[in-house]
């Protein structure tokens, strides 16, 4: 946590939830980033950063330092109930990584004040009934999920952490991306696809979300 500077720059009681770097966005992940973001759209193979902090307005003053220092493309600024959250992103990832370092600068924090990610469920099904697949076709802004699939499901806090988790399963194997919810009080993840690959891409996910660093 930082204490407010008498300008305003950075303010009171900042907390760095989520600090997250995708050296290469996937296909899936970002098709379906273009789907529901409302900024400037990802594209494939770019490098990405996702920044979660409290209070959630603050977020302008990390989207400001991003901007004016480096020549990151903003993809989403959300603000909601408590936390807001960041997505930029370029082809060169010296310049997503100088972002990343422009807004710590500003926040007066270190990438190890984030938060470490904590996988609140976790649950695999197998051979997906119809009905249920029809329920999640429905909410879904990715691809499908057909009946006898098998069904992935995460919910991790902090919420921006769904993103990496989405990123390197779709590196692990060929599974399908149904939904991804990268803010909020928590982050949820759907994928789809064949038993084996999504028992792959679980064990990618616990992988690479054990590794991160933090409070």
């Amino acid at each position: 946590m930082t204490e407010i500077s008498p300008r305003g720059t950075v303010p009171h009681l900042m907390e760095l939830r989520t600090f997250t770097f995708l050296d290469i966005l996937q296909p899936q992940l970002a098709a379906f980033l273009q789907t529901v973001a409302q900024g400037f759209l990802p594209l494939e193979r770019q490098a990405s950063l996702f920044i979660e902090i409290a209070p959630g307005i603050a977020i302008n003053t990390v989207t400001d330092a991003a901007l004016k220092q480096t020549r990151v493309i903003p993809g989403m600024q959300i603000v909601e109930r408590a936390y807001g959250l960041l997505e930029v992103h370029s082809f060169d990832q010296g310049e997503v990584r100088a972002a990343g370092a422009a807004i710590l600068e500003r926040l007066g924090l270190r990438e190890e004040d984030r938060l470490r990610p904590q996988m609140l469920s976790e649950q695999i099904l197998t051979g997906v009934d119809g009905h249920h697949a029809a329920l999640i076709d429905r909410m879904r802004h990715g691809d499908m999920i057909t009946e006898g699939q098998t069904l992935y499901t995460l919910e991790v806090h902090p919420a921006a952490y769904a993103a990496l988790a989405a990123n390197e399963a779709e590196k692990a194997a060929p599974i399908h991306l149904l939904e991804a919810i990268t803010f909020g009080a928590v982050g949820r993840l759907w994928l789809g696809g064949g038993e084996a690959e999504i028992a792959e891409a679980a064990r990618a996910i616990g992988k690479t979300l054990g590794a991160v660093t933090g409070r």
